[in-house]
């Protein structure tokens, strides 16, 4: 669920905090999902525990998460509403994420629209055109 890349240049316990966020923000992680505990995760990351714990403090610090002693760290009740600064960032991401692999495989900005919009009727994506 969580994925680090130590080439990209962000700090690893960053990278956890905006994955978090991603999968909150987009409803894979509901109020009261529980995450992994902190051991856990670095065991699968490959990482410090204290960078796992850094970012849960960063993310309970931001209201997304909670911890109850001794019972784990669970997503916290209300949906956050992210400002459209952090919306675009997370799509930027995504979108840059896609351009590379487009690129790696020669497809044209043009085709790559065209296949967006293919995708998007297929999984009955209603995105207005403004």
């Amino acid at each position: 669920m969580i994925r680090i890349n130590t080439q990209d240049g962000t700090p690893i316990y960053l990278q956890i905090v905006r994955q978090f966020q991603y999968l909150i923000a987009t409803g894979s992680l509901k109020k009261g999902d529980e995450l992994p505990p902190v051991r856990t995760l670095a065991q699968q990351l490959l990482i410090n525990p204290n960078t796992v714990a850094k970012a849960y403090k960063e993310l309970e610090s931001q209201g997304l998460i909670y911890t109850r002693p001794g019972a784990g760290t669970y997503v916290a009740p209300t949906r956050p509403i992210f400002s459209d600064d952090e919306r675009y960032r997370i799509f930027h991401e995504h979108v840059d994420s896609l351009l590379v692999v487009a690129k790696h495989l020669n497809f044209s900005l043009n085709q790559v629209l065209e296949q967006i919009k293919i995708r998007a009727e297929k999984i009955n994506l209603n995105i207005e055109e403004e």
